[in-house]
């Protein structure tokens, strides 16, 4: 569940989709099903409820407070312990790396709005028994009886394994039941035969609903292979917030030199001024009216495509109709946002490790973002060898991109265009285009005996170039970027130990001593161990290669040899690589042409 409290729209999973059940007192919303709404709340209709939070159970006239358990659910030792004022959960203090908290303080799971749901195994914790497995049932499902039980909003029937006993009971007094639980329990001293049945009741129910779980996924990944991603269709661009659309005057527009009475006025191959420049004509205003042939963007006059799954490269777009070069294939539309919006929408899928970008530039200030809103066009995948472009276009007095053919298309055929990404921090994506000139990642000039004399004149000239491979293990990939100004060094994250990519600038661990961390003075050609002057004393060695310093890691003789390390994975040769945060505005920026 990603949600904030009540501040927010809550949804168990973003990837889910299906139709949704709205909290009437609050924004907070769920997938209507067991697996999605909140155990506790109550539906009025089958779209509207009053969710768990609004629970006004009181005991001797005060809100019933949680029943926290008495040990760090950490480390799983008492002491002084924090206690969350929604659920069970304790922690010490130490163990979350905080200071103890003056006044009321909620878990990280409750103040990102986690709640119990139906068919979840629990510890419940009822008068004085001890905390006891049971079953969160849906109040539909239990008896008659149990459901004519007194209770509110934010309570819910559980059911006892063991006893077989039902009762409702509400968040403040369950926590989640995890795999190994029964071997822990089992342990203890003083368990009757009623408790251990119940563990291991509940040890087989968890297991049934964890194959349940996996078999359902598995069966809803099976069937999202076959259908592109949900995202909502539009026809035409979508500001948003502060960005305008303009709209021009009809003298503002220009008029070109056509005439009605040429075979196609204003097409592909006639010599209208409005097409060369790339603007498009206005039937009140251009001499040939609706006979006019430069009104693509206004009418959709779009070429017959289809979205097709592709091999190693995701979904795609095919044409199903035979295209000649200079055509007019379809526009790429999405939502308009400013600069900010855009640096935000970045940073937010670079921290939830999102890799898929939609984003082209529009203006300076503008940007085109197609991922949840958009058309067709969205599926196109990069080339180093497209066989389409992108084109910025001014219609009705606004800028719009289209995207048009760079040669004569036969049917069936895929389209592409070169994304002409620039990398959005440090990360550096693999290109899967199959091409013959394909450069390996994006953002990176196709491989060619020009390109290759522009790099090595950007060396001579002192610009700041690449490597295409890893330094640690020597291989290709997604790899992030040495930010350090002539470091050419690039590596894998796994390689630097990191989960996902460094946010802002970042500078690789060759420049910092292998031993103290300390700024490094002398540095191993070969691998990413560096010593700084304390300890670089004998470390490193002059190779054969041109007497280029090697360290113990490598033979001097043969530092590029089979048995040197070089030519392995060298992961433990690097601690964890600290990263350094930037604001906001030095993030890097997603663009295309």
């Amino acid at each position: 569940l990603e949600s904030e409290a009540e501040n927010q729209l809550s949804l168990s999973s973003a990837s889910c989709p299906g139709r949704l059940m709205r909290c009437i007192r609050c924004p907070v919303a769920y997938h209507t099903g067991d697996s999605c709404v909140a155990a506790g709340s109550v539906a009025l209709t089958h779209h509207i409820m009053i969710c768990s939070s609004h629970s006004s159970t009181k005991r001797n006239g005060l809100l019933t407070s949680p029943i926290n358990v008495g040990w760090c659910f950490l480390c799983a030792r008492g002491g002084k312990l924090l206690c969350c004022d929604t659920c069970p959960a304790s922690f010490h203090p130490e163990c979350l790396e905080m200071e103890m908290p003056e006044g009321a303080w909620s878990c990280s799971d409750c103040r990102a709005g986690k709640k119990p749901h139906y068919k979840q195994i629990v510890w419940v914790k009822l008068g004085n028994y001890r905390w006891w497995p049971a079953e969160i049932c849906n109040p539909r499902l239990v008896p008659s009886n149990i459901q004519s039980l007194r209770h509110d909003v934010g309570d819910f029937p559980v059911f006892f394994f063991g006893s077989h006993d039902y009762y409702w009971i509400n968040q403040g007094r369950v926590f989640p039941y995890v795999e190994n639980d029964k071997n822990f329990v089992t342990g203890q001293i003083n368990i009757n035969k009623t408790f251990k049945k119940a563990l291991e009741e509940a040890a087989r129910r968890f297991q049934e609903l964890k194959a349940q779980r996996e078999s359902r996924e598995a069966l809803e990944q099976e069937r999202n292979s076959r259908k592109p991603p949900p995202y909502k269709f539009i026809k035409s661009n979508k500001p948003v917030g502060k960005v305008q659309v303009h709209v021009a005057d009809l003298s503002e527009i220009p008029r070109c030199n056509c005439r009605p009475s040429d075979e196609h006025p204003c097409s592909l191959h006639s010599q209208c001024l409005n097409r060369m420049l790339q603007y498009e004509c206005h039937p009140q205003v251009c001499p040939a009216g609706d006979n006019c042939e430069n009104q693509c963007f206004s009418k959709r006059l779009y070429a017959e495509t289809e979205v097709i799954k592709t091999d190693g490269r995701g979904w795609g777009l095919r044409t199903n109709q035979a295209l000649r070069k200079g055509d007019f294939v379809t526009e790429y539309v999405g939502e308009v946002i400013d600069s900010e919006e855009c640096q935000q929408r970045i940073k937010r899928a670079h921290e939830n490790q999102v890799a898929n970008f939609y984003m082209l530039t529009l203006t300076k200030d503008r940007v085109i973002d197609a991922g949840p809103k958009g058309n067709s066009s969205r599926f196109m995948n990069h080339s180093c060898s497209p066989n389409c472009e992108t084109q910025k276009w001014t219609v009705n007095g606004d800028v719009r991109i289209g995207l048009f053919t760079l040669c004569d298309i036969d049917a069936d055929t895929e389209l592409t265009f070169n994304y002409n990404l620039h990398c959005v921090g440090n990360r550096r994506s693999s290109c899967h285009c199959g091409s013959d000139n394909c450069s390996g990642f994006l953002g990176v000039q196709p491989t060619s005996a020009v390109v290759m004399e522009k790099e090595e004149k950007l060396r001579l000239e002192g610009k700041h170039v690449h490597e295409y491979f890893c330094f640690c293990c020597g291989e290709g990939g997604e790899l992030v970027m040495c930010d350090r100004k002539d470091c050419p060094k690039a590596y894998h994250l796994l390689c630097l130990n990191l989960t996902k990519p460094p946010y802002g600038r970042w500078e690789c661990p060759w420049h910092d001593c292998s031993v103290c961390g300390a700024p490094a003075s002398s540095l191993c050609d070969f691998c990413p161990r560096s010593y700084c002057r304390d300890h670089e004393a004998g470390a490193l060695t002059s190779s054969s290669l041109e007497g280029r310093p090697c360290c113990s890691s490598h033979n001097p003789i043969s530092p590029l040899g089979s048995n040197s390390s070089s030519t392995k994975p060298r992961r433990s040769a690097l601690s964890p690589v600290s990263v350094k945060e930037e604001p906001e505005a030095e993030a890097g920026q997603l663009a295309s042409e």
